[in-house]
């Protein structure tokens, strides 16, 4: 069904064999380890973009004021409102959403990820990475299956999230602010419910990358 995948999951496999190899990752945290740092590079990666969103997000500030206006006279009418956004952003040459840009493009990563720790076989080999543990706990354990570490990961990812909501709140971040912005807003919150699903290596990624969003998104402000 994703057999489009398995290129560049043989890819991250040797990629991450690769990493322990180079950084001399040995015990009990070395694949949890490789895979951090695995999900720092891609965030690296696309930081530029975050750079870019940052400045989006300052040019949409300066639009608040219209787009409360439209809010206030089109919120009964959601079709309208969605056309006036249109609307709005054209003419100011920036895009309401450009802030998730980042978010979309780890999604192929995220797939990876979940399929590295979800294939039995790579290459016609057997894939080495399922038989990794952190606290006991297989990485490739699906939700409640990966007791107690799933609950350590959720612990952290509801930590990450509390504090990425409160930033928005405080900084009346303009994602609120357009149709649809408060389930976007909640979004964080959704990484604490998919650790109950995904392996407990796509969990590591999850809490990792948001993490690296959080802080991002706070230096990047801090630096405005």
């Amino acid at each position: 069904m994703f057999g489009f995948l398995d290129v560049p999951v043989a890819g991250a496999y040797h990629l991450i064999h690769w990493l322990l190899a180079a950084t001399a990752f040995t015990g009990p945290l070395s694949a949890a380890s490789a895979i951090v740092l695995f999900t720092l590079s891609v965030r690296l990666l696309l930081h530029p973009l975050a750079r870019s969103a940052a400045h989006g997000e300052r040019a949409r500030t300066a639009l608040l004021p219209e787009i409360r206006a439209l809010r206030e006279k089109h919120g009964r009418d959601r079709e309208r409102l969605a056309a006036e956004m249109t609307k709005l952003q054209e003419e100011s040459g920036t895009s309401l959403f450009v802030g998730c840009l980042p978010m979309l493009l780890q999604l192929p990563f995220f797939m990876v990820m979940y399929r590295l720790f979800t294939t039995a076989t790579i290459g016609g080999e057997p894939n080495s990475l399922l038989g990794a543990t952190l606290l006991g706990t297989p990485l490739g354990a699906h939700g409640l299956a990966g007791s107690p570490l799933v609950f350590v990961i959720a612990a952290g990812l509801a930590v990450v999230a509390w504090f990425s909501v409160r930033w928005q709140d405080r900084h009346r971040d303009t994602t609120t602010e357009v149709p649809g912005g408060q389930l976007l807003r909640l979004l964080p919150y959704g990484a604490v419910l998919a650790t109950l699903v995904v392996p407990q290596a796509a969990g590591i990624y999850l809490l990792t990358t948001n993490a690296w969003s959080a802080a991002e998104r706070a230096l990047l402000r801090r630096g405005s």
